[in-house]
């Protein structure tokens, strides 16, 4: 197989994931606003649930080795923080804008994470923006605009607090994305990573909302949403994204979850019967151009680096 084969296998793979997580959005806006199920009771059921399934297969896929992760107290003190801060923030924080708003705005709002990473490292770190740092925020900052007011001022196309959260749910997302890094230096498979995080997560909503309490009735209906919010949306996008990245690097990869914001919006005009304008969808637009420039910018500005060094 030749190169471009083996990264176009890769490209495939990210699109599903991609088009699986489209469909998880959807699905949780149907759960949020058409099941009646509590948000807590939900996000206990969910994160256990997954968790388990998670450990499981990575019992398999480390041969039984899970509890390496548990062999510093300093990669269990990463582990926690991602576990609370990001990976159950995240969910927490994109499951309320999604009940009080809608799939589509949720996923536009949450696409904004890498924008928040690069701001985080310009804060934090006082790296020196590349260029095209500075246009992806105008860009995103429009297209926010755009999205969320349909262009004017006086009035907001969701709720204040859908918009509150869904920002929430960006932030939380470049939290779930930096704080395992640790871990993956440490050489902690990453499907270890997730299962583990899952699994506290779990148990933190469960000390809260505990699933046997309040429990909403057990209908066809709601065994297949949970079912398919639970498969489609944590544990097969996730196995398929560990493929492709054998095949694709990983700035093409992150490039193709734009296809994401897209399949969101289509399936929520679809199934859902969202109503948007044409400033909505270019303003989204303008959410996804912003993230690929800035994505890209960086992987240019990187590759620039590294030969200015090797001169």
């Amino acid at each position: 197989m030749t190169n471009k084969e083996h990264v176009s296998r890769g490209i495939i793979l990210a699109l599903l994931a991609s088009a699986m997580w489209g469909v998880s959005g959807t699905m949780l806006q149907f759960i949020s606003q058409n099941q009646n199920i509590p948000a807590a009771w939900f996000l206990s059921a969910r994160t256990l649930g997954a968790g388990v399934l998670l450990l499981l297969l990575g019992a398999i896929t480390s041969h039984g080795r899970i509890f390496e992760l548990f062999k510093s107290w300093r990669l269990i003190g990463w582990l926690v923080a991602y576990a609370v801060l990001g990976l159950g923030a995240n969910l927490l924080t994109f499951y309320v804008s999604v009940q009080t708003g809608n799939a589509a705005s949720a996923t536009i709002l949450q696409y904004l994470s890498p924008l928040f990473i690069v701001l985080g490292s310009l804060i934090f770190k006082h790296e020196t923006p590349y260029r095209s740092d500075l246009i992806a925020f105008l860009v995103s900052l429009l297209g926010v605009f755009l999205a969320i007011t349909k262009g004017n001022l006086s009035s907001l196309a969701i709720p204040l607090d859908a918009l509150l959260w869904g920002i929430g749910s960006g932030i939380t997302a470049a939290c779930y994305v930096t704080l395992p890094r640790p871990l993956v230096k440490a050489g902690v498979s990453p499907i270890l990573i997730l299962g583990w995080g899952t699994m506290l997560s779990g148990i933190l909503f469960n000390l809260h909302q505990p699933i046997w309490v309040n429990t909403p009735a057990i209908t066809p209906t709601l065994i297949y949403s949970m079912g398919t919010v639970i498969l489609v949306g944590t544990i097969l996008p996730f196995a398929l994204l560990l493929v492709a990245a054998k095949f694709a690097p990983s700035d093409v990869i992150s490039i193709v979850d734009a296809a994401q914001p897209v399949i969101t919006f289509a399936l929520s005009v679809v199934f859902l019967g969202l109503q948007l304008s044409w400033v909505e969808v270019l303003g989204s637009g303008l959410v996804v151009l912003a993230i690929y420039l800035l994505q890209r910018g960086r992987a240019l500005g990187a590759s620039e680096e590294v030969l200015d060094e090797a001169g």
